[in-house]
């Protein structure tokens, strides 16, 4: 039989005989072309790479079980001390306007009693006064100047009772400027023998309570006519 038969195959090789072919990445430089220094790119992507896969560290950023539940159990003893502040506050809030209330109602009533007091004395020192009317009413007076003198003594005791209340009369006499200040203008008139703008009479008398005007008088106002121009030798006025 012939050995060359079966010839075999030439340049056949096993796959253990192969050479290992080392891995190859396929890069685009294209996408690097601004980059000056390619090698410290590569550590950057690597270094990034190697934190991603290693995932996150514990660190001084992170807190313990016992630090969070520490710093829970303060937030709470803070909150606790806030709510009693708040509370405390609210009940001296509570009592201000209690106080405040009380306050109000009491000086409203001082305010009335002074009121009703000041009213007692004013009527008590009237008083007299309507008594010695009703007696001069009910005398039999023998002659029209007995009942004069009666009422003049009432009137005196009126102004003496005006007196010590403070009340005193404004000094407005005819002939005096008139002042608006203190009276008021009726109306006017013209008299010769008064400057113009002078009083020329008072009708009713102004009164004055502690130094304030109480009253103005009620005066009439003189309005002297303007002089007439004097003539010339031909009758005409200038």
């Amino acid at each position: 039989m012939n050995d060359t038969a079966n010839p075999k195959p030439i340049n056949q090789t096993s796959d253990d005989d192969r050479p290992e072919v080392e891995p190859t990445l396929d890069l685009n430089l294209d996408e690097f072309e601004g980059v000056e220094d390619l090698q410290a790119l590569a550590d950057e992507v690597a270094e990034s790479t190697l934190e991603a896969s290693a995932g996150p560290k514990s660190g001084a950023g992170t807190l313990s079980r016992e630090e969070m539940e520490a710093s829970l159990f303060k937030a709470r003893a803070r909150i606790a001390e806030l709510e009693k502040q708040e509370a405390e506050q609210k009940d001296k809030h509570h009592r201000l306007l209690a106080d405040f209330a009380n306050h109000r109602n009491r000086v409203a009533r001082e305010t009335q009693l002074a009121v009703t007091l000041a009213e007692k004395k004013l009527l008590l020192e009237l008083l007299p006064v309507v008594d010695n009317f009703e007696r001069c009413l009910a005398s039999d007076y023998s002659n029209v100047e007995e009942f004069h003198n009666g009422i003049g003594l009432i009137y005196k005791q009126v102004m003496e009772f005006l007196r010590k209340s403070g009340v005193a009369g404004v000094d407005v006499k005819v002939g005096d400027p008139f002042d608006a200040m203190h009276a008021e203008a009726l109306t006017t008139t013209t008299q010769p023998d008064l400057a113009d703008g002078a009083v020329a009479a008072v009708y009713e008398r102004g009164y004055t309570l502690r130094e304030h005007l109480l009253r103005p008088a009620r005066v009439i106002v003189n309005h002297a006519p303007p002089a007439e121009e004097p003539l010339d030798n031909g009758g005409i006025r200038e």
